[in-house]
């Protein structure tokens, strides 16, 4: 099997382990490697994921923060609980997000609002429930007219319940 670098053993702290398997997952943007620690024989996995360029992100309080991925699944996994949206679905969308902020933005630094819109256009396709309940959130609802306004935007669809048609909301018109 194939060794690589000094990939640190989360049992024992040994940096010789071998790969004994490789897989591409989602869409070929992360690669797992299952590993097998050559000093204790513990199994772990690592995965591996291009990553363009650090991103930062600023605040409306000014504030400048490191781009978290995690911070990202988090959020949307808890607009989206209890709704029949898959963690691969959420995958997906989290990483289709942070290729659009490395691809499409030319500054290292990228405001809270666009990801926030990014998010929002997202999951009103995906889940129009998972977005007001992202939206009301991220817009700190304050009254329940702040909830009827942005429902009564959302076009009814027959059928599907996670199918939003064409909805009249210019993108990211929420913001």
């Amino acid at each position: 099997m194939l060794s690589w670098g000094l990939m640190r053993c989360p049992y024992c702290n040994s940096t010789d382990s071998r790969v004994t398997d490789s897989r591409p997952d989602i869409e070929d943007a992360i690669i797992r490697r299952r590993r097998v620690c050559n000093q204790c024989g513990a199994k772990f996995t690592t995965v591996e994921r291009v990553q363009m360029r650090d991103l930062l992100i600023r605040k409306n309080s000014g504030k400048i923060e490191q781009f978290d991925r995690e911070k990202l699944r988090r959020s949307i996994k808890l607009a989206c609980r209890n709704r029949e949206v898959s963690d691969e679905q959420i995958e997906k969308l989290v990483t289709s997000i942070h290729r659009r902020l490395e691809t499409e933005t030319t500054d290292d630094s990228v405001s809270s609002v666009l990801v926030g819109q990014m998010v929002s256009d997202s999951l009103l396709n995906l889940d129009p429930i998972a977005f007001v309940r992202f939206v009301s959130v991220y817009r700190k609802f304050s009254k329940i007219s702040d909830f009827k306004k942005i429902i009564n935007q959302i076009p009814e669809v027959d059928g599907d319940a996670n199918c939003v048609a064409e909805c009249d909301l210019p993108k990211t018109s929420l913001f």
